[in-house]
């Protein structure tokens, strides 16, 4: 990542500034070729920076379903022209495209936000003929043919490449992209999920970058900047005075190193304040094909920059209320009698549970859309006993699919050409859990149709409108392929090499599941159908509109909990807040500690699953010992008493990208102490959870931010002021905090299932603040249709206030929605003593 002088000039002669946009050729002096540069404001607070080859030979790949329709550009306004550079006006912003050598600036006021190849690293390989080889190029006169001698100082590295026994050819060369980034007055950086890696990123210039090419790793491993199975190239640089980011599409193998002075934020900004260097966030973006298409998020403040995000990418739709419950899997329940078994064991034990999972071996050979004949034969009077209960069955559906000319599904694929390629045009054969196997090419819109007319209820026999799905597999996984995927240089459709849509394969697969399941029934009003549910290991940005992702097969480890944590706050800011881990660890065999600790974290992670490994031993919650038994139902039903406040959440996720959980610095961005913290995390705005994570532990170090701000145990009620604090912790109880000045809805008469508890009544908690003020927010809706986008009697948002010793409410927005339930029961907090009495009225 050393700094280089650049070769790139922008050609200021050719500019072109209109109302909306501004074009220029950039031109690479070492060699002539050109590039088109174009840079658009949009709405929100956001720029986006394009760079294409004005004349390439063939065109680079643009993702689709990444952005969620096309961005609303924004006024542009030409300030000043020089030979020298070019000052442009948006809104409050400013930007300076300097000629030589190229770099834009982009500043607010007197605030240098971020620079683009301030470091001169901009590197853009055209493309080009390969030396030494026969072309034939068709021109206005004709066609012409000449042989091109190889230059032997270039390495042949570029055109083939070889990994173990693998080849992979690159017919269209060498064309890598890549670009810096400076974060000015930043002294943190985020985001770049998914690394089994710290919240907080870590320089990398002593070693590797952070790596995006999503993969299936066995036994990740922690503190790496590996790439795991997901992608989302958004990086968040922070300080107390400014948030912003940068979001790079481009779905090939990408590198991003990172220079960042968080190991020593304190110091960073005292130095600052007191005169010296101003602190800044290095980046470097390298990938290895595509054009470069980048998007700047200005902030300023952490909240901005996730609402400009979403506002390219969408976000997560409200998810059907059971899949915020308790979910139970395992690899794999053998047979309908042991599915039956275990949701009546959580019954037999007082336990609450929403969703029973079956994993591969569910199918008729590890043929998908098929149940196995002997042990699942009647699987909707499965699905009905289960939903008798109030629950609801997921079943797996990965995208290997198996050549066995018995199989209907394999035979359409071969017959309609629906495979990914090999680079002679034959259908690509690989290895996975069904042995030899093909993969659908989810470009290819003909393939979409297909794919997702196989969840019609009328194709997919034994299947109900109460089963949902489960998309693993998806980087695609391949056993015998180079790190264990699928070549560089297969071909998908429209000509597309494999490397150029690598890392949003996962996100094309749960798009066709997501239309699947929306159009599976006869229903013809889609605000009747039920919302799907579907959870992904691969994804990229955009896939939050269609899925829940989880942190992939980690391990029974104490390391492995404590990483849970960082991992899904990192996916969480980047837009994926529907997120979670393998409760108790996927491999090996937790002690009866770890997963009662495990249980009591997970409860306060939006995604709350059980998960293991066929060969580790049976481990539903009752199976260890009276207490454990106990405590797991503590936890369990403490997660069913929070559900109102979660989908609150999800409602809020969804209207403006807010994450549902948060890191610290979210809800208090100028509190130093707090900017690298990850064993910690806030539960919207309201509750702070310290989960226990070590061993043995009798006390852990909790530390309250915010200067003014009080917190309350929500068992004890005790109250603690801002600062680090050691708290002691017993077996049945993790630290939990609520903050002043926030009301959390709860439903406390738990029962088997959230869908049996949709009609329960209510109780505020309401921890009131220093002034002894206090506000929330309680989403209602039906939990399950899509009606809420559609009607406005369909569901409601009550904003609560207290105030004056009064508690009130105000519906927020035209919605109405009518339900049985009512508000049973206020606690508050924070009162001073003495003698209360309480006046319950209405006001119509």
């Amino acid at each position: 990542m050393e700094p280089g002088k650049s070769a790139y000039e922008l050609d200021l002669d050719t500019l072109l500034v209109e109302e909306r946009s501004l074009k220029c050729q950039l031109v690479n002096t070492d060699n002539g070729v050109k590039f088109i540069l174009t840079l658009v404001p949009l709405k929100d607070g956001t720029v986006r920076l394009r760079v294409e080859e004005e004349s390439p030979m063939r065109q680079r790949f643009t993702p689709p379903y990444v952005l969620n329709g096309e961005p609303v550009p924004d006024r542009l306004k030409l300030i000043s022209k020089s030979d020298k550079n070019v000052l442009v006006a948006y809104g409050s912003y400013v930007i300076d495209l300097e000629a030589v050598p190229f770099k834009i600036d982009i500043s607010s006021g007197e605030s240098h936000l971020i620079t683009a190849n301030a470091r001169g690293l901009f590197r853009f390989e055209h493309t080009r003929p390969k030396p030494g080889c026969l072309h034939v190029f068709f021109g206005n006169k004709g066609v012409y043919i000449y042989r091109e001698v190889r230059d032997e100082s270039e390495d042949p590295g570029v055109w083939e490449e070889n990994f173990k026994s693998h080849q992979d050819n690159k017919p269209y060369g060498p064309t890598a992209v890549a670009m810096d980034f400076t974060f000015h007055g930043a002294q943190v950086a985020y985001g770049l999920p998914e690394h089994a890696d710290s919240h907080a990123l870590r320089t990398t210039t002593k070693g590797d970058p952070y790596r995006f090419y999503n993969l299936d790793v066995f036994e990740y491993e922690l503190k790496s900047e590996m790439a795991l199975y997901a992608s989302i190239p958004l990086l968040i640089a922070h300080s107390p005075r400014q948030t912003s980011g940068v979001f790079w599409l481009n779905p090939s193998e990408t590198w991003v190193d990172i220079v960042t002075g968080n190991s020593n934020v304190v110091s960073s900004i005292v130095n600052f304040v007191s005169g010296g260097p101003e602190p800044q966030v290095e980046s470097h973006f390298m990938s290895e094909s595509g054009n470069i298409d980048v998007f700047f998020l200005l902030g300023p403040k952490p909240q901005d920059v996730f609402f400009q995000y979403s506002k390219l990418t969408g976000t997560a739709p409200i998810p059907p209320y059971f899949s915020l419950g308790f979910h139970q899997c395992r690899w794999n329940y053998i047979d309908e009698a042991d599915v039956d078994n275990v949701h009546k064991g959580f019954d037999e034990h007082d336990m609450p549970m929403d969703v029973m999972w079956l994993d591969i071996e569910h199918t008729d050979n590890k043929k998908y859309f098929t149940w196995d004949p002997f042990k699942f034969p009647t699987p909707v009077e499965m699905q009905q006993n289960l939903t008798a209960k109030g629950r609801k069955l997921v079943a797996i559906v990965d995208p290997h699919i198996k050549r066995d000319p018995g199989y209907f599904l394999h035979n359409d694929a071969t017959n309609n050409g629906y495979y990914v390629k090999n680079k002679d045009n034959s259908d690509y054969e690989g290895w996975c859990w069904s042995g030899s196997s093909s993969y659908l090419d989810f470009l290819n819109p003909a393939v979409q149709d297909y794919y997702s007319s196989r969840y019609k209820l009328s194709n997919y026999q034994g299947s109900t409108e109460n089963l949902f799905i489960w998309n693993d597999m998806n980087e695609p996984s391949v056993f015998n392929g180079p790190e264990i995927t699928m070549p560089k240089d297969n071909v998908h459709y429209g000509g597309w090499e494999h490397r150029e849509v690598h890392n949003i394969y996962g996100l094309l697969q749960v798009v066709g599941t997501y239309n699947g399941l929306v159009h599976r029934s006869d229903i013809a009003e889609i605000e009747n159908t039920q919302r799907p549910f579907i959870l992904t290991r691969s994804a990229f940005s955009g896939s939050q509109r269609y899925a829940a992702i989880w942190t992939g097969d980690n391990a029974a480890e104490w390391s492995h909990l404590a990483a849970s944590l960082s991992m899904c706050l990192s996916l969480a800011v980047g837009g994926m807040s529907f997120c979670g881990a393998d409760v108790a660890g996927f491999f090996n065999n937790p002690d009866r500690e770890l997963f009662v600790r495990w249980y009591q974290a997970a409860a306060f992670l939006p995604f709350f699953r059980a998960h293991a490994h066929i060969d580790t031993k049976r481990r539903e919650p009752w199976l260890f010992d009276d207490e454990v038994t106990r405590l797991v139902r503590d936890a369990l039903r403490t997660r069913y008493s929070y559900l109102p406040l979660w989908y609150t959440l999800f409602y809020g996720n969804n209207a403006t990208g807010a994450p549902v959980i948060r890191p610290m610095w979210v809800e208090f961005p100028a509190d130093t102490d707090g900017l690298t913290l990850d064993d910690q995390l806030l539960v919207g705005d309201s509750l702070l959870v310290r989960p226990v994570t070590e061993a043995g532990a009798s006390q852990v170090s909790v530390y309250f931010p915010g200067d003014k701000t009080i917190w309350y145990d929500v068992e004890s009620y005790q109250l603690y002021n801002h600062g680090k604090t050691t708290v002691p912790v017993t077996f049945s109880k993790i630290p939990v905090f609520q903050r002043g000045g926030s009301i959390v809805p709860k439903k406390e008469r738990v029962r088997r299932s959230s869908q049996l508890m949709h009609n329960d009544p209510y109780t505020l908690i309401v921890a009131l603040d220093s002034d002894g003020k206090a506000e929330g927010y309680l989403y209602i809706d039906d939990g399950y249709t899509h009606r809420y986008i559609y009607r406005r009697d369909s569901s409601v948002y009550i904003h609560f206030r207290f105030a004056d010793g009064k508690l009130s409410s105000n519906l927020v927005g035209d919605t109405r929605y009518s339900t049985p339930c009512w508000l049973e029961r206020v606690v508050i907090l924070g009162m001073k003593p003495g003698p209360y009495k309480a006046i319950a009225f209405s006001c119509k």
